[in-house]
């Protein structure tokens, strides 16, 4: 299955033209195919993916003549001290981002009395707070412009169900509670700010799991739709959200479920 759909329509290649696009995440499992669907629709995607080997395969993967609207950098998302001073180097850099895609995250699993109160503090300034000093970088030139997109990558582990994943549920509740808030405070800007929760993608994330084929009957019992998801139905719906045909949208949360959670 192409994770990577393409939209042949000549006006899908201008979706998006002229926009700048900042993604944490920008290089993993869920966020190769929706860097190349943003590159397509004529965005220039800022990549923030700290891991080197799918860094590499990213641009392995870029259609030849769009190297000029990748922009690659690794930071550290857990260094909230340095990272507020790189993010505004880099807007000042590349002129300010239209589109906010908050992405990155840790997923360890492990009973809660085991993980430490350092590794707990770990996850949140990864999966919260570097998203949002990335927004903090943005919001200026987004109110300047009267536009821009936020999108924050949740989780249906919100919704209950799975043990083992406190603070990553935790972070992803943030999450959900920031796309309100946000939504409701920067509505007057032009701004929109919606959320995606994917179900279970097969990504590296499933390596937490001993029995992958177990796991895998386990999907598709709680599914309505009878076939596993890809990074393309993560990629289409981000599309949607950053574009100017969910203008009026906000303060939602989507899940990107094939039917698990329906609420």
């Amino acid at each position: 299955m192409n994770d990577t759909v393409s939209m042949s329509a000549p006006a899908a290649a201008a979706m998006l033209a002229g926009k700048t696009v900042l993604y944490t995440g920008a290089a993993g499992g869920l966020g190769m195919a929706t860097t190349l669907r943003l590159i397509e629709a004529g965005a220039r995607v800022v990549a923030i993916d700290n891991d080197p080997a799918k860094s590499d395969a990213l641009r392995q993967a870029l259609p030849q003549g769009c190297e000029a609207q990748l922009i690659q950098r690794d930071f550290d998302l857990s260094d909230t001290d340095a990272l507020p001073a790189k993010l505004e180097q880099l807007a000042a850099e590349t002129g300010g981002f239209d589109v906010v895609i908050n992405n990155a995250a840790m997923y360890p699993s492990r009973a809660f009395e085991d993980y430490s109160v350092e590794e707990y503090r770990k996850i949140q300034r990864v999966n919260v707070e570097s998203h949002l000093m990335c927004v903090r970088a943005a919001l200026p030139g987004m109110k300047a412009r009267k536009w821009g997109r936020i999108i924050n990558i949740a989780s249906i582990t919100f919704y209950g169900g799975w043990e083992h994943l406190a603070p990553y549920v935790q972070s992803k509740g943030a999450l959900i509670g920031l796309t309100r808030a946000w939504a409701r405070e920067f509505g007057k800007y032009g701004v929109t700010v919606n959320a995606i929760s994917p179900g279970a993608f097969p990504t590296d994330a499933e390596k937490i799991h001993a029995d992958p084929e177990g796991y895998n009957r386990y999907v598709l019992e709680n599914q309505s739709v009878q076939r596993r998801g890809h990074a393309g139905d993560i990629a289409g719906t981000i599309l949607f959200l950053a574009s100017e045909n969910a203008s009026f949208i906000t303060g939602q949360t989507i899940n990107v479920d094939g039917g698990w959670v329906m609420q």
